[in-house]
């Protein structure tokens, strides 16, 4: 017999409903969440050793840490390392600027400084400038091969301070130049075209045009040489100048606690460095105003934003305004995981799987 028309119908599939199965699976972080793991435990195994061991002697660093004679070599470092960071950077600056001149005696004299203080170790240089009274009793100023004007003794104007200035200022003077340099070349030759078009004068043009622009590229590697420098003025300790590491030798060669000691040093070297390294931050920031649209958040602006993004997790509530796009992503609950769908699968009236 004939089967009925309806028998002889194409099967239609039934609507397979996406969302009735869908669900919403966290993205699983396992190499994040074992690096964790691995971190914590490290961090554990540190802050354990440091505090159950007693022959750290906790009690003489936080005894020393604030003791006169050490907050007297602070002083000192601190002293050193501005003076020298004042000459060896305007200096360098100079350098750089004599190395791209038409000049070639100007290119010359700056190339052969930068390779000769380059050249000898700084030790060696701190130690001529300390016994420069041996080959020069007296300093004075005239014309060369000329008349003498003024007459000074040598040690009067160069003791152990000036020595180590002398050192340390002219050896970074070297390095300070390749630094002012490289920022300088790394700006667009288009912008000194378009100041040269402006008319403008060429002192005028590096000061406000070309220096502003370098400064993006100069900034970290010149505060990396200033850090350098704070630890560097330990090298003075050759002179027997009254700077931290040397005062600290002084006092652990008489009460022989050498490793307490080594830590006072340490931590006023590591508040410095943090010190140098918060300035250098909103420096950076500043001559960020050029290029890039949004600057980045001050430490202040992100722990702010980030208790923020915290408490919006916790209760629901909106971050408060102001707040850059990054952070609303991070404020969403959803916005690290992942959607997964699973399809339903029905029989067709061929028996087929659809």
């Amino acid at each position: 017999m004939p089967r009925d028309a309806n028998d002889l119908a194409p099967a239609v599939p039934r609507p397979v409903d996406a969302d009735a199965d869908a669900r919403i699976v966290p993205a699983r972080h396992v190499g994040r969440w074992v690096a964790t793991a691995g971190t914590f435990v490290l961090l554990a195994m540190v802050i354990s050793s440091l505090t159950t061991n007693a022959r750290w002697e906790w009690s003489i660093v936080w005894q020393y840490l604030t003791w006169p004679s050490v907050l007297n070599g602070l002083w000192g470092t601190v002293r050193l390392t501005l003076v020298a960071a004042v000459i060896g950077f305007g200096l360098g600056t100079v350098l750089a600027l004599m190395r791209l001149s038409p000049s070639p005696l100007l290119r010359s004299v700056s190339w052969t400084y930068t390779w000769v203080f380059r050249s000898v170790p700084l030790i060696l240089q701190l130690l001529l400038w300390y016994n420069l009274a041996y080959l020069y009793p007296t300093l004075s100023i005239g014309i060369p091969f000329g008349p003498e004007f003024l007459h000074f003794g040598t040690l009067d104007v160069i003791d152990k301070f000036g020595a180590a200035v002398l050192g340390l200022g002219l050896s970074q003077a070297a390095y300070s130049a390749e630094i002012v340099r490289a920022g300088i070349l790394s700006v667009d030759q288009g912008q000194h075209e378009a100041a040269a078009a402006l008319g403008l004068p060429r002192r005028r043009q590096q000061r406000r045009i070309i220096l502003p622009q370098a400064m993006r590229t100069i900034v970290p590697t010149a505060v990396n040489e200033i850090i350098g420098l704070v630890k560097g003025t330990s090298v003075v300790y050759v002179l027997a100048y009254g700077e931290l590491f040397y005062v600290v030798g002084v006092i652990y060669g008489r009460n022989q606690r050498v490793v307490p000691l080594l830590l006072v040093a340490g931590i006023w070297y590591l508040v410095l460095t943090t010190f140098i390294t918060v300035i250098q931050y909103y420096v950076e920031r500043h001559y960020a105003k050029g290029a890039l649209r949004t600057l980045p958040p001050t430490p202040l602006q992100h722990a702010r934003w980030t208790v923020g993004v915290a408490w919006t997790r916790l209760t629901g509530r909106p971050l408060p305004t102001g707040a850059p796009p990054s952070y609303l992503a991070r404020s969403s609950a959803a916005s690290n995981v992942l959607t997964r769908t699973r399809t339903r699968v029905s029989a067709g009236a061929d028996g087929g799987r659809i």
